[in-house]
């Protein structure tokens, strides 16, 4: 993201990029590079995406072969690879398509995929807060104009929102040139740019932005001569709600033994796309457990840079004392709202102390009408066997 004349009084003008800061187009590569290389006994985390950003396809697909050590040539993995876009969407005809610095070609009509990819947390609320102040935005994308138009034109009044819109096909050199804005680009082109990674532990690599934010649920315009969101409410943030829920698992070992904080863990597995979906951090909400009934829980999501997590982790904490352990007991979860981005600290006791102060502000916030309807909401009413009553 980049904004011209930030601090002066008169509005300034914001750019935006499209693939991976507003919408979720990463997920597309990662679902498939995954289900490749899950054939050869590999597995894709995402950790390797910030060696293939800016490549070409034939660098990326280089990349991918040496990183993973696959049996052949940067042509076979090409060929391997190409018709697999095409059976996840049903593809009848091919484009040549750009993902966040990896170009690959897809058999689809456009209309199948796009209407697939979805908006990142905080891109709507963005889009239209800018827009109902009179904040004049752009799109810069390396994508082609046509399916920049093509992927916006499945997000309401997205496209209607930019006063300019510029594809990479529209321009002589494409990023990090300052004719299409990115990092790089915005920082040779003399403005202030704030940073939305969307690859996981790869802020260093932003270190020339003025500003490395988690999400754009972290972005606080203010900062740059904006308007501020005005829909924080007493330091949270109301998000549309998301469920996800399973039976308790055995955790690290570090809830109640390091921390003293007993957290209700829930396995992962078969939620890898709905995690990534969103952004690590704090959040709260409410839990049903089948055994017991509805409870307030304030939990993190995301790698824990504290103990610095090998895979992305969902740990939610149930605010209430409980007698005994109840491993295996369906538990699920109404996320509702959102605290802070993941932080590291200096300390074990820094991160504790950050804990309760989550806890406790969970707490309060759930009080509020605006998230205490959510008790009971039909997810969390977990039916008992010959139990008719849910």
């Amino acid at each position: 993201m980049s904004m011209t004349n930030p601090l002066k009084k008169f509005l300034p003008c914001v750019i935006l990029d499209l693939d991976g800061t507003l919408l979720n187009t990463d997920g597309i590569v990662s679902d498939v590079l995954r289900v490749y290389l899950n054939k050869y006994g590999k597995q894709w985390d995402g950790k390797a995406a910030y060696r293939i950003v800016g490549k070409t396809p034939s660098e990326a697909a280089a990349v991918i072969v040496e990183d993973f050590g696959l049996p052949l040539s940067t042509d076979e993995f090409v060929s391997e690879i190409t018709p697999m876009f095409s059976a996840q969407f049903d593809l009848q005809k091919g484009i040549l398509e750009h993902f966040d610095g990896v170009e690959l070609l897809l058999y689809l009509p456009c209309e199948y995929m796009w209407c697939k990819v979805k908006a990142l947390p905080g891109a709507n609320r963005l889009i239209n807060h800018f827009r109902g102040h009179g904040v004049q935005m752009a799109l810069a994308s390396n994508s082609p104009r046509t399916n920049v138009d093509t992927k916006i034109s499945y997000q309401p009044g997205w496209k209607e929102s930019f006063s300019v819109i510029i594809g990479g096909d529209e321009v002589t050199a494409g990023k990090p040139s300052p004719e299409i804005p990115g990092v790089t680009a915005g920082k040779g082109a003399d403005m202030k740019v704030v940073a939305v990674p969307s690859l996981p532990k790869q802020s260093h690599l932003y270190t020339s932005a003025d500003e490395v934010i988690n999400s754009l649920l972290d972005l606080r315009p203010e900062m740059w001569g904006l308007p501020p969101f005005e829909d924080w409410i007493e330091g949270t943030l109301p998000i549309e709600p998301w469920y996800i829920g399973g039976p308790v698992v055995k955790g690290f070992g570090r809830g109640s033994k390091v921390l003293g904080i007993p957290t209700a863990n829930i396995s992962t597995e078969g939620y890898s796309t709905l995690l990534q979906e969103h952004p690590s951090g704090v959040y709260f909400g409410w839990a049903g457990l089948s055994m017991k009934g509805v409870y307030k829980m304030v939990m993190s999501i995301g790698w824990n840079p504290y103990f610095d997590n090998a895979e992305k982790t969902i740990e939610p904490w149930l605010l209430h004392e409980f007698d005994e352990d109840f491993y295996g007991e369906e538990l699920r979860l109404a996320i509702v709202g959102y605290i802070r981005p993941e932080a590291n600290f200096s300390s074990l006791e820094d991160l504790i102390k950050r804990i309760h102060e989550d806890r406790k502000m969970a707490e309060k916030a759930l009080e509020l009408p605006l998230y205490s309807n959510y008790r009971n909401d039909e997810y969390l009413k977990i039916s008992l066997p010959g139990d008719e009553s849910h």
